[in-house]
């Protein structure tokens, strides 16, 4: 990519601030962080933000005109984007609950927000996704990756460990039940070790860091083709200090939502967002709504919201393009994120379970 760093829409004074510098290529840019040109431009870093974005959108722009003008891309009919949709795979939750409400679990490509107070289980959720998400395709899994992007400092590898023996063990119990040769050969490289190592941990400190982080990570994937999880835990913390210009902020934000739209697409991955409650004060009663306003409230296809009724912990589907507004209880046990109740068993005529693949969790499981 040898494309002028001239024939960027950028303003003029910063075209010339970056040719100054010694800066002739768009490659020369995005080989450089935001933190490196503010310095080496003496421009502020939030211009340096917005600069590398510009350049990774017309990166972006350029390649799929390429690939038009190639014949790669190509008019598709409702029905082909349908046979698509079905195609791709869930990421369940261990939670059989939440799962029917979500059609399945959380669906590949698609981008979903979870919005709660502190405490009600969003980290947890996203740690379950994390360890979920590596299950091998012959228990009903994916077989994928994660890369979990932690901004409040919530991430407790011990907690994931946790999870992951006891995602392990139910694994096991299965097989042992069904004794199918592939469940076998898969649990010989399914341990928690395993698990661990494929969960790819990114701390990000301020939104200049999170920027950054979201902008990079299509190179990051290209080199670990089997993500299929991007979490961003959480998404609001960076966005709610420190901006006196609130129309840069919206802008920021606008370009965050678009790079993860496209990283969900181009890669094939569930992108979940967990998002903090602010209150909106009414005419006559307050109220709690998910935090950085009416227009984030666009960026995610599915958007969840965690509450509490006195002690219960409950998940309400609040936006969905295929499912209904739904209600459910939940609970956060020493094993992850789990039923209240545990799902009962259907059995066919014989007796049988109808679904080998899913197992009941047992008492001594919750």
């Amino acid at each position: 990519m040898q494309r002028d760093v001239g024939s960027v829409p950028l303003a003029p004074a910063l075209r010339a601030r970056l040719v100054s510098a010694g800066f002739q290529t768009v490659q020369e840019l995005l080989e450089t962080g935001p933190c490196a040109l503010s310095k080496e431009t003496g421009i502020s870093k939030e211009e340096a933000l917005e600069v590398l974005q510009v350049v990774r959108q017309e990166c972006h722009g350029d390649a799929t005109r390429t690939a038009a003008r190639s014949g790669a891309s190509r008019k598709c009919t409702a029905l082909e984007l349908l046979e698509e949709e079905q195609a791709q795979g869930f990421i369940i939750t261990f939670c059989s609950a939440l799962d029917n409400i979500l059609g399945g679990g959380v669906q590949l490509t698609k981008i979903t927000e979870v919005c709660g107070a502190p405490g009600v289980g969003k980290t947890q959720l996203c740690m379950q996704l994390a360890v979920d998400v590596q299950i091998p395709e012959c228990f009903g899994g994916v077989a994928g990756e994660a890369v979990f992007i932690d901004t409040e400092g919530s991430f407790i590898v011990d907690r994931v460990a946790d999870i992951a023996a006891a995602c392990v063990q139910h694994c096991h119990l299965i097989a042992e039940a069904h004794q199918e040769e592939d469940h076998l050969k898969a649990l010989e490289t399914f341990s928690v070790e395993s698990i661990l190592s494929h969960i790819y941990y990114f701390r990000c400190r301020d939104y200049i860091e999170l920027l950054a982080q979201v902008y990079l990570l299509p190179d990051f994937l290209l080199e670990h083709s089997k993500v299929r999880l991007v979490v961003v835990d959480g998404i609001a913390f960076p966005f709610r200090h420190d901006f006196e210009d609130l129309s840069l902020r919206t802008r920021l934000l606008n370009g965050l939502a678009q790079q993860l739209i496209i990283i969900a697409n181009d890669h094939k991955s569930a992108v979940v967002l967990t998002n903090q409650m602010t209150t909106r004060i009414g005419p006559s009663q307050s109220t709690l709504v998910p935090a950085l306003g009416e227009s984030w409230g666009h960026a995610a296809t599915v958007r969840l919201i965690f509450h509490w009724d006195n002690s219960q912990r409950l998940a309400t589907l609040y936006k969905s393009p295929s499912q209904k507004e739904s209600t459910i209880p939940y609970r956060i046990t020493s094993h992850g994120f789990r039923d209240v109740q545990p799902p009962a068993v259907t059995q066919s005529a014989e007796g049988a379970e109808m679904n080998p693949r899913k197992r009941p969790r047992r008492e001594e499981e919750k």
